[in-house]
């Protein structure tokens, strides 16, 4: 029963699965971010070289 109270007080597991959840969702974030910063520059490229033919 007492190493199943300590596993109980362990907190250190949940910690590092909050701090993957994290990392994970900002990684997300990041690649929405720069798919549309992308999609954004290649519109102002072709607008670019249609102007310049």
């Amino acid at each position: 029963m007492a190493k199943f109270l300590k596993l109980i007080k362990n907190n250190k597991g949940a910690t590092a699965i909050e701090y993957g959840l994290i990392a994970a969702l900002i990684a997300v974030a990041a690649i929405a971010a720069m798919g549309n910063i992308g999609n954004s520059l290649g519109s102002t490229f072709n607008n670019v070289s249609n102007e310049l033919n």
